[in-house]
């Protein structure tokens, strides 16, 4: 079995938790009694009095209100480059236990157009960031680099050659999901995944923005509801091989 970081935090919190219960509720009384000094603990007492109260707080802040997540590759180019640090909004999409991923309130859903980070759905335990494409019901198609959605191709516009980090001779385009805008890469030249799918209920479509280096839904299928992990909406930090780049900083996803 696979465990994430979210466990770790979890297990953390509980053994120092219960270091900290035992300590308070039972031994401290026994060293009480024997005439012992309130202040005279073992020391694994003290870590834990030390530790308990971070890691409870980081499990919960983590667990509920914003996760941070650094971007590996580039596939979601020119939206995202290999570096950024992203915040994540874990409510976005309803309340989730953590580690087990359990929804417990709300019943929002991700709309088209949105930066999503999910569970990768052949290997869970790898976190995977896409846009959402297709909702559940849609019929997507990808023909000659061409998207279509319910039978309706999606416009784009080209901009220029794309002169970014991380990838070369690419052209970028703006794209209008339906009224969602955003900019997107194509090569010229270069063969990519092409099909139609069906997008099943409780399920989502995604796709990377760099849409000829991207493994997506075109490849391993679409997202199950049980696998989201919220909404990306900032970019907090850019740290890659060249540096900090500040102008990245604080930059809305969209």
């Amino acid at each position: 079995m696979n465990y994430d970081f979210a466990f770790y935090l979890f297990m953390g919190s509980l053994v120092t938790g219960l270091i900290w219960a035992l300590d308070k509720w039972y031994l401290l009384p026994k060293r009480l009694a024997r005439g012992e000094s309130e202040r005279k603990e073992p020391i694994i007492v003290e870590y834990a009095k030390s530790f308990f109260p971070v890691l409870a707080i980081v499990f919960l802040l983590r667990g509920f209100v914003v996760e941070p997540f650094r971007i590996p590759s580039g596939s979601m180019l020119p939206t995202l480059n290999i570096g950024d640090f992203i915040l994540v909004n874990k409510s976005s999409y309803g309340v989730r236990l953590p580690v087990a991923n359990k929804l417990i309130f709300g019943d929002a859903k991700p709309e088209r157009g949105d930066v999503i980070v999910f569970r990768y759905p052949p290997e869970p335990s790898v976190d995977y960031i896409k846009r959402v494409i297709g909702l559940p019901g849609d019929r997507i198609a990808y023909r000659e680099k061409v998207l279509y959605v319910n039978n309706v191709a999606v416009s784009r516009s080209f901009i220029s050659q794309y002169t970014g980090p991380g990838e070369i001779r690419a052209n970028e385009h703006l794209e209008d999901l339906h009224g969602i805008t955003h900019n997107i890469l194509l090569k010229p030249g270069y063969l990519s995944p092409e099909g139609e799918y069906t997008v099943p209920k409780g399920h989502y479509f995604v796709m990377g923005d760099n849409r000829d280096n991207s493994r997506d839904s075109r490849v391993w299928g679409t997202v199950p509801d049980a696998n989201l992990v919220g909404k990306a909406f900032m970019i907090w930090m850019n740290w890659s091989d060249d540096g900090i780049d500040w102008k990245r900083i604080g930059n809305i996803i969209d």
